[in-house]
């Protein structure tokens, strides 16, 4: 294998999803190189929350393929493909109102533990130290989004910004090598949105590659390597961020919405 292909880390192949009628995906194809910001974007309806659904195994495609580290993980379930090390955020925060914020950020990182929320729950003696690693591990995480002061409030007490970085958080603690991150910025003021770009920052810094669905088009314009459209379910166009932005079916499909 080359050197291009070792540098791939997610590689997407005709990729096609339908419900009933509705062609949701049409054979979109691209790859995600390592260590890379990659952005998705398109009108309502485009297909994005489809394609994230699809990749991080919530949904079985009817066609194409997704390949990961090399590996073809098509139709793999989802609690594999994030054991396998493929994150996501969700656009509606999944979150449980009866935890803590530490709470919901440990439920991530029970899904790497060896011994399982079931053991720890019965206070089994080899999963004691293990719920000691995965309370820390979440900590950490915490710390990364900057909410660690926050770890033993109610979750149902935190505003709609903080609790997105609790999302993160959850998924960070699921040790991923690709982060999806599903309308991250939606609903956060200017100055939560400023602080998610350096988060986000961090994350590739050190070592992680994000994949972000968005509708905020200058936040994705700002950081993205590279820009994926989709509408109608199928990709019209793919670059970089200058080239998309003066691109005319972008800007069709945009018709009366912030392009730029």
């Amino acid at each position: 294998m080359g050197k291009a292909a070792d540098d791939v880390l997610l590689d997407v192949r005709g990729l096609s999803k339908h419900f009933g009628g509705i062609n949701a995906l049409s054979g979109v194809t691209f790859s995600v190189p390592k260590g890379s910001i990659i952005s998705m974007i398109g009108p309502n309806g485009a297909g994005k929350s489809t394609f994230i659904n699809v990749v991080s195994g919530i949904y079985v495609p009817d066609a194409g393929e997704i390949h990961f580290l090399g590996a073809d993980i098509t139709g793999i379930p989802a609690h594999i493909m994030a054991a396998n090390g493929i994150g996501r955020t969700f656009q509606l925060l999944e979150l449980f109102n009866s935890l803590s914020v530490l709470e919901n950020v440990m439920v991530g990182c029970h899904a790497k533990s060896q011994s399982g929320m079931f053991a720890c729950g019965l206070s089994m003696p080899s999963a004691l130290k293990e719920e000691k690693r995965i309370r820390e591990e979440a900590m950490e995480s915490l710390a990364m989004v900057g909410l660690e002061s926050r770890a033993h409030d109610p979750i149902s007490h935190l505003p709609l910004g903080e609790r997105k970085m609790v999302g993160i958080a959850r998924a960070l603690g699921m040790k991923p090598k690709l982060l999806m991150l599903d309308e991250p910025a939606g609903g956060l003021a200017t100055h939560e949105v400023e602080g998610l770009i350096r988060l986000i920052h961090l994350l590739v810094e050190r070592g992680l590659t994000l994949f972000i669905v968005e509708h905020n088009m200058p936040f994705v314009m700002s950081l993205s390597r590279r820009i994926l459209v989709l509408n109608e379910g199928m990709k019209i166009a793919e670059g970089p961020p200058e080239e998309v932005r003066a691109n005319e079916e972008v800007i069709k499909a945009y018709l009366g919405e912030e392009v730029c």
